[in-house]
């Protein structure tokens, strides 16, 4: 009997099915209504699986339409399901919102789906906005939306009004909530305020993988290396399952470090793991060996990589140009003219680097108005090191000039590679006047104080060289001695004056 009902049912579907498509034609009247014999929860069951499957645009505006031509639209499990289809398939489009702001009822997952959407389409502001009015509806947010609206604020730039969610987090109670400490975790790491993500981690009684990565990612993406190995170790140490997404952030902390053997040995764990070279692990390892400069074994994964794109390239580009290998980056420059891949504003920074070592003046002021026909815009370091490499071969003045047509004002690294090139020409004229600037700019730096009174000395003014000495005398200032690395089977950090036993042997 049961089956007998079914089939009848699915008759009866099929019948309006027809019949709505050939009424089209017909008044509206006609056309949204809906024989009394077919039940609404079988259209509903009839049309949730077709906005499920739906393969194209079109194919989903046709069922969009449908739905307008029926009471169906007021349904608020099939406008939900449609606006979902239309976001699955990243169509942000007019339609989509007509949906939306059209719904005679709107459920969380409706606000869910919208403000989701805004926030990954470029529009995050939208995202905060629509926040508010759901906040001003009688829909309450829940630890789905929270994560949503803290990556909007990340976006948008605004760490207020992540502070401000953070609040409204801890009032409705679901600080606690793996999802939510996840995505103020990003957002905080994202803002560079990695203590406060850290206070959220230490503050949750259970923590999963994804709050662990995060975690550990943002130390990493901070510049923290020792503190993101400690997380690591912990992690081990719980148990934590370890995956291709923990190794990329392994290897950054690698190469901030310069430990090419445990690069290697992340690198070992990836292979053996059977963890593909995908773009993300890929451009990691290869980040990784440029910092170490290992550029052989970088340049050995960049081939093997069946998919590469502008950070690959660039990456790879910017290692070899800082290593002075000029013919290497510039052909690596033309293979991917050549492969259609658009380059950024790291690739020329690292062809400009190659320009720069190899003392290859007219080349880089090629490659610097090049960026224009790229549309990359020139940023400080650009200028850097343009600056550097006019400096290096005794165009002073020329750089100076560069300085002052800058669309933004210079900073210490602009104006330092400028002064350095004054030491090793022995400009006093241009000295003077750069470390005037470069001292105002930045007091507490010493190396500027150094610099100049080097360029006294070299100028035979003693007198003028001991005056700078004195100015820092009398602020109590003291160069930073430098440091290097050895990596043995432990990473060894010592500073010029330190003593290394003979005995010391590298593996």
């Amino acid at each position: 009997m049961q089956k007998i009902t079914k089939a009848l049912s699915n008759k009866n579907l099929i019948f309006f099915f027809s019949f709505s498509t050939h009424s089209s034609s017909s008044s509206s009247s006609s056309s949204s209504t809906i024989p009394s014999h077919i039940q609404i929860p079988n259209l509903v069951s009839f049309y949730f699986p077709l906005l499920h499957t739906s393969p194209n645009p079109t194919h989903l505006r046709h069922l969009h339409a449908r739905l307008l031509r029926t009471s169906l639209y007021s349904n608020i499990i099939l406008s939900s399901k449609l606006l979902l289809s239309y976001s699955r398939l990243n169509k942000l489009s007019p339609d989509a919102l007509s949906v939306f702001f059209h719904m005679p009822h709107r459920n969380i997952y409706s606000w869910n789906i919208i403000i989701g959407e805004f926030s990954r389409s470029g529009s995050p502001l939208k995202s905060l906005e629509l926040f508010l009015q759901m906040r001003n509806s009688d829909v309450l947010p829940d630890v789905f939306t929270v994560p949503l609206v803290l990556r909007a604020c990340a976006a948008a730039g605004s760490i207020d009004c992540g502070v401000l969610v953070h609040g409204f987090c801890v009032k409705m109670g679901m600080e606690r909530s793996l999802f939510v400490a996840s995505a103020l975790v990003f957002m905080y790491v994202t803002f560079g305020k990695v203590f406060y993500a850290r206070v959220v981690f230490d503050e949750m009684p259970l923590r999963d993988s994804v709050l662990w990565t995060s975690m550990l990612a943002g130390y990493a993406q901070n510049e923290e290396p020792m503190l993101a190995l400690s997380v690591f170790r912990d992690m081990v140490c719980v148990g934590v399952e370890l995956d291709g997404v923990v190794m990329v952030s392994l290897l950054l902390v690698c190469g901030q470090l310069g430990w090419l053997k445990h690069g290697k040995s992340v690198h070992g764990w990836c292979v053996r793991r059977c963890i593909g070279l995908g773009l993300s692990l890929g451009n990691a390892l290869i980040d990784m060996y440029v910092k170490c400069a290992a550029l052989c074994y970088g340049r050995n994964v960049f081939d093997k990589m069946p998919e590469r794109d502008v950070i690959s390239w660039s990456a790879l580009i910017l290692g070899y140009g800082l290593g002075g290998c000029l013919d290497i980056a510039f052909g690596l420059f033309d293979q991917m003219h050549m492969q259609g891949v658009q380059p950024n504003d790291v690739t020329f920074l690292g062809v400009l680097s190659a320009c720069t070592h190899g003392g290859l003046v007219e080349t880089a002021r090629s490659c610097f108005k090049m960026m224009k026909d790229y549309g990359v815009v020139a940023e400080l370091k650009h200028y850097a090191c343009m600056i550097d490499c006019l400096g290096r071969a005794g165009l002073l003045i020329e750089a100076e000039r560069l300085i002052e047509e800058m669309p933004m004002k210079p900073d210490g690294a602009v104006l330092g590679a400028l002064l350095g090139g004054c030491r090793v020409h022995g400009n006093l004229e241009v000295g003077e006047r750069i470390a005037k600037r470069l001292i105002g700019l930045e007091p507490e730096r010493t190396g500027y104080y150094v610099l100049l009174a080097n360029i006294y000395s070299d100028a035979g003014k003693f007198d003028d060289a001991g005056r700078v000495w004195d100015i820092l005398k009398q602020r109590n200032m003291s160069k930073v001695p430098g440091w290097s690395l050895i990596e043995s089977k432990s990473c060894f950090q010592f500073l010029p004056k330190d003593k290394i036993s003979s005995s010391f042997k590298t593996s």
